[in-house]
């Protein structure tokens, strides 16, 4: 059935979910606050700053007027930077009357700075809960060039009601797009915003010169610590060996097409964080979620030694090498941990 939908962020993956959508035959309104970008897409049909190359339909129309792009629209899709979210709920509930309950489903993946809090529950807090119909998460591994491209790419669509997460599947879903129901919400995006750190890790050990060896090692026991927080909040621990877990971190650890990985490869190559941010033009969720997943794990007692180590060369400027050989020389334990895998209580 086709369906009005908002997609609120015209960033890459904004785009390219808007591409997506309007394959599958739905009324699309991409909307930003860039007047110059949006008239870009409206006349030009491109989006040439966050996705080179790509030709957008003109069926597509963009909006800066928040209002108008949201009227009437069976779903909202929230796909803007962790910092921006807050702001543009609190603005989308002034603009929904109750009558129109939209579906809300959100694209986004880090934590909120200062609160620590998951997306999801930002824009609980922000859109009274008889404004909207369902809350869906949706993530994995998936970068906007490819889905622009029409590769083949898979995600997971979670919430709590399987009829909800199912709505997003069916609206998504075609040929090269597959989308999968997951009812562990917090685990699906605990595993999309901390895997952004490991990340900016693994560019890191690119930029210094290190192999595959070193790669490995970042990633396998960066998951471990992903797990680890994640378990601690109430996710399901196999949630992280699914594609927003395992899955995600494999496709932004490893490719240049992520912007954390891009930034962490600058890093390991001398580069300072300001300046690296600076040149980037693009938001870094790693930096911010470093910060965040760090701040966390201190106060809730979580052992996230690779989390430390790359926080303190972000923000304490020290030097690369010397956290990896702090990492190296730490005390010997065993592989596994029942901290891994049981399930905890606290809220997040």
């Amino acid at each position: 059935m086709k369906q009005k939908v908002a997609v609120l962020g015209a960033g890459s993956w904004g785009t390219a979910l808007s591409m997506v959508l309007d394959e599958n035959g739905h009324d699309v309104r991409l909307w930003g606050n860039d007047p110059k970008q949006i008239k870009e897409i409206n006349e030009r049909h491109t989006n040439e700053h966050y996705l080179p190359g790509a030709k957008l339909s003109e069926a597509i129309v963009a909006y800066t007027d928040l209002k108008a792009a949201i009227n009437e629209a069976d779903a909202l899709l929230f796909v803007l930077p962790t910092k921006a979210i807050r702001v543009v709920a609190k603005e989308v509930a002034t603009l929904l009357d109750g009558q129109t309950k939209p579906h809300l489903i959100h694209a986004s993946k880090g934590l909120e700075q200062d609160t620590h809090k998951r997306i999801s529950v930002i824009i609980q807090e922000e859109i009274p809960a008889e404004k909207y119909d369902s809350l869906v998460v949706l993530s994995g591994p998936s970068h906007a060039e490819e889905v622009a491209k029409k590769d083949i790419t898979t995600i997971t669509a979670a919430s709590e009601s399987e009829e909800d997460a199912g709505y997003v599947q069916k609206l998504f879903m075609n040929p090269y797009f597959r989308v999968y129901r997951n009812t562990d919400v917090i685990g699906v995006e605990l595993g999309a915003a901390l895997k952004n750190i490991i990340a900016v890790g693994a560019g890191a050990l690119h930029g210094l010169g290190y192999g595959d060896n070193a790669k490995a090692a970042l990633m396998t026991r960066g998951l471990a610590e992903i797990s680890r927080l994640g378990t601690a909040f109430g996710a399901d621990p196999m949630t992280f060996f699914g594609l927003s877990g395992v899955g995600d971190l494999i496709v932004t650890g490893t490719s240049r097409h992520s912007r954390n990985w891009r930034a962490g490869d600058l890093i390991g190559k001398g580069q300072d964080l300001d300046e690296v941010l600076k040149n980037m033009g693009m938001v870094v969720e790693g930096v911010a979620t470093t910060k965040a997943a760090y701040e966390l794990a201190k106060e809730k007692g979580i052992e996230m030694p690779i989390t430390e180590a790359i926080y303190k060369v972000l923000y304490e400027k020290v030097d690369v090498k010397k956290a990896i050989e702090e990492l190296m020389l730490r005390e010997g334990k065993a592989e596994q941990s029942s901290q891994n895998v049981e399930k905890g209580s606290q809220s997040i």
